[in-house]
């Protein structure tokens, strides 16, 4: 008697009648596109703001031809000393390409080649520390003691 009332029970939920059930399939398949359509949308939404807040922390760098430049050395895997530096030795800047392209120009080995423009930044030169005055306590002006 159990199994009959399951049976019956599974046949009762079956759509038997062919058109209805057609109906309901298309729908159920227009109501899984709207679905896929809008998280389409929403990862689109998603991208363009990951990208716009990506962007907005990239610091500009405008180089000029002339322009001394250091490279980063990302290849540098072990470093010798603590105070090694990964910057390299300056460069003259010889072309600014599109896209952040630089051209640059090494006067050691009179070579040229072209990097990203990540990689560089503006070299100001080593400028030396101004003389600073100092005061020792002994030559301070002595006040009236009271």
């Amino acid at each position: 008697m159990e199994i009959e009332h399951k049976a019956y029970w599974a046949v009762k939920q079956c759509n038997m009648d062919i058109t209805k059930a057609g109906i309901a399939r298309k729908l159920q398949l227009e109501e899984l596109e709207c679905l896929r359509m809008e998280a389409y949308e929403n990862a689109q939404i998603y991208k363009e703001k990951t990208k716009a807040f990506h962007d907005h922390h990239i610091r500009k760098k405008d180089f000029q031809e002339g322009d001394e430049v250091l490279l980063y050395n990302s290849r540098l895997r072990f470093m010798l000393g603590k105070l090694c530096s990964r910057w390299e030795c300056p460069f003259k800047v010889k072309e600014v390409k599109p896209y952040g392209v630089v051209e640059l120009f090494d006067s050691q080995s009179e070579a040229t080649f072209k990097v990203n423009g990540h990689r560089v930044k503006k070299y100001h030169g080593y400028m030396s520390p101004k003389e600073v005055e100092v005061l020792l306590l002994e030559d301070a002006p002595k006040g009236e003691e009271t």
